[in-house]
């Protein structure tokens, strides 16, 4: 048998979970910087003030959906890499990345919402990192299996930007050489463009196979980062 508390906190989670369907669908129809507490609140029938119990502010609301949607991001990254269990490290890479772009091409809006323009007058806190950093941590894991195995290519830095590299590689892998490290970084920014071109319209009577040229990116940047 259930406990009254047990059954108030189901109560909230399905709230709470309504009040955030509903917060997506009106981010798909007027987009993030039109999202507004009492429009959520009408559509779902409660008084603004109500709301304010769950979500006290639009800022803690546009959190609470970031986090979800880098989390479903991520989700679909690891996913992808543990099917891939076992592939040679480039399959794995590949994989990953075809399940970023097969989720951004299922979810626009909240794929707009993390990697569009940023809305104006907010500022995201740092609780929205651990699950922005997932589909990152992901590719630092393949490539990082793979120093450790077959190896990496090597890879070359102008001496200029040498400390910028060391700087970048004890930031976020340690471990790994420097010049991964700005390999790297230059391949995530460029996977993400890659989606963003084509989710975006800037594909549009340039690229016609965008699954096969998307592939092949991909492919090629795997190469960039050291992957053999």
């Amino acid at each position: 048998m259930s406990t009254p508390q047990g059954a108030r906190a189901r109560a909230r989670a399905e709230v709470t979970a309504a009040i955030k369907e509903a917060a997506r669908r009106q981010l798909a129809d007027e987009g993030a910087a039109k999202l507004s507490l009492r429009a959520v609140a009408r559509e779902l029938g409660m008084v603004s003030s109500a709301l304010y119990r769950y979500f006290p502010s639009r800022d803690e609301l546009l959190t609470a959906l970031i986090i979800d949607a880098y989390d479903s991001l991520g989700e679909s990254a690891e996913r992808a890499r543990d099917a891939a269990h076992g592939a040679a490290p480039v399959a794995r890479w590949t994989a990953v990345c075809e399940a970023v772009r097969c989720w951004g091409l299922a979810h626009p809006h909240e794929y707009a919402l993390i990697y569009g323009s940023p809305v104006p007058g907010y500022a995201a806190p740092e609780t929205t990192v651990p699950a922005a950093s997932r589909v990152g941590l992901v590719l630092i894991g393949i490539i990082r299996a793979a120093h450790e195995g077959p190896g990496l290519a090597d890879l070359a830095v102008p001496a200029s930007l040498r400390p910028e590299a060391e700087r970048m590689a004890a930031d976020l892998a340690p471990d790994l050489p420097p010049e991964v490290a700005v390999a790297m970084v230059a391949a995530w920014s460029q996977l993400f463009g890659l989606v963003s071109f084509e989710l975006f319209g800037q594909f549009h009577k340039v690229v016609e196979d965008r699954e096969g040229f998307f592939r092949h990116a991909v492919t090629q940047l795997a190469r960039g980062v050291g992957l053999r």
